[in-house]
């Protein structure tokens, strides 16, 4: 009978966390019990699943526990057997109950399956019903001002907002249907081309200004009605996987002030909204917020996610966990550049964003980057796209595993771009631009045919625009 370690100590953990009593155990119970149902492989490596129903794996470097995503190798799991790692498992890592019940959706970008038609009907009934409403009602402000033309509404604005803060990597198709309802609203081209549109992610901060502003000013109804139509937009969000946990985090957030009008008035005059919703969020919900206040564990998390996309690439004999590193490195060569020029030596960005990073990855990924980055002739320097196209190895295999890669990979860029303090680039990263090339040539998906009101003409219109960048920076890299 074959055994598979973390399998059997995976599902172990699962049902202990899952029983009534793990909440009332005292915590040195709690990882002492965690501790007993860790792994050692072969190699030395020492694994736990702990908190976030994820695994953890000691760096023998630093010694310190870092999120990784398991090996997939058979004769590694085969081989993994029980063994307590002989350090204090710190409390982060020990389950708290409600984070095993998290919902992580799906990392699909939004290229390949599109958003359902269902959903995208209901966003434009909420846009025909507040796109009307008085501009001196609803004004924009903050980021949004430069993204909608000055005579829109902040009730458009708001939907928008909400689209984009509840969408896990908001990489979109061209053509895609929600997008092109905006396309009258806008001030200015959206980043990207004709095939696909590389938006940044969502800001809660710009979201909740909105109704912040509308609070302060008075206009206690109509800011009302903004966080009531950010609830609305995410509630018809939810039904498509690529949006729920966020959107379910939203609603949370903000659907509670529709019953109490008055739980934000503490917090309006110190410009302190923000965490009063955030406060709102329950503890299953946690996750989806990581973006906002623990930038290097959503990056965690992210590259977690591309590893786990990268699932497919074990049955040909690759190693997902290096393979995730090395197209984090093209991604992070194809911005910063991986070479510094002789008169400013250690001037470089990828310097600075490889030193960032290391403290958030562990001894084996550190170096799986590192050599990625630095010797043109190691191996793991073929994972990187050429001729903007993905070695043949790395092809995904279908459309929804393509989505997946082309979802999670975008989600790590932007990750790392927002931990590092690095504009992410309006033209796409290297990786997710090759990934694309897989999805493009293939058949959307079938749209029910159905009358077009004449009314709705003027939204189904959006130009074809590109954003076009360069970026010169070069640098060298730091040692391990």
């Amino acid at each position: 009978m074959y055994w598979d370690g973390f399998t059997a100590m995976e599902q172990d953990v699962r049902a202990v966390v899952g029983d009534p009593r793990w909440t009332l155990l005292p915590p040195l119970t709690r990882a002492h019990t965690l501790a007993q149902r860790a792994l050692l492989t072969p190699d030395g490596s020492r694994w736990l699943f702990g908190a976030h129903a994820r695994w953890y794996r000691l760096d023998r470097v630093d010694g310190r526990w870092h999120l990784s995503a398991p090996p997939l190798h058979p004769a590694i799991r085969s081989d993994a057997r029980p063994h307590p790692p002989g350090v204090a498992i710190p409390p982060a890592l020990v389950p708290a109950g409600p984070d095993f019940a998290y919902d992580r959706g799906s990392t699909q970008a939004f290229v390949g399956p599109d958003v359902p038609h269902e959903i995208t009907e209901r966003l434009r009934a909420l846009l025909l019903a507040h796109r009307g409403l008085r501009r001196e009602d609803f004004p924009l402000s903050g980021a949004y001002r430069e993204i909608f033309a000055r005579d829109v509404a902040s009730t458009v604005a708001a939907v928008w907002g909400t689209i984009m803060w509840c969408a896990y990597a908001p990489a979109f198709d061209g053509n895609e249907v929600m997008l092109s309802m905006f396309g009258e609203f806008l001030a200015r081209p959206l980043p990207g081309d004709d095939w696909v549109r590389w938006l940044p992610l969502g800001s809660l901060d710009a979201l909740v200004a909105l109704y912040a502003e509308r609070m302060r000013s008075g206009a206690q109804q109509a800011g009302l009605r903004l966080a009531g139509l950010m609830a609305e937009t995410a509630t018809v969000l939810r039904a498509d996987a690529r949006f729920r946990p966020r959107a379910e985090a939203l609603i949370a957030m903000a659907e509670p002030l529709l019953a109490s009008p008055w739980l934000d008035h503490h917090a309006l005059p110190g410009g302190a909204v923000r965490q009063a919703w955030l406060a709102r969020c329950p503890p299953h919900l946690v996750s989806a917020t990581l973006p906002e206040w623990a930038p290097g564990e959503h990056f965690r998390h992210t590259l977690y996610d591309l590893v786990e996309a990268l699932a497919y690439t074990a049955s040909r004999g690759m190693d997902p966990r290096a393979v995730a590193a090395a197209l984090l490195a093209a991604d992070v060569a194809g911005v910063c550049g991986v070479s510094e020029p002789a008169w400013a030596p250690g001037s470089s960005g990828t310097a600075r964003v490889v030193t960032a990073l290391y403290p958030w990855m562990d001894d084996q990924q550190r170096q799986a980057l590192y050599l990625a980055l630095a010797d043109p002739a190691h191996p793991l320097r073929g994972c990187w796209p050429a001729g903007g196209v993905l070695p043949s190895a790395l092809l995904p295999p279908d459309r929804t595993t393509a989505a997946a890669l082309l979802g999670s990979a975008y989600a790590t860029g932007l990750a790392w771009c927002a931990l590092t303090g690095t504009p992410a680039p309006p033209e796409g990263f290297a990786v997710p631009a090759a990934v694309v090339q897989c999805l493009i040539h293939q058949r959307d998906d079938p749209r029910p045919q159905e009358p077009r009101a004449e009314h709705r003409a003027d939204l189904e219109e959006s130009g074809a625009w590109l954003f076009e960048t360069s970026n010169s920076d070069i640098s060298s890299l730091p040692p391990l």
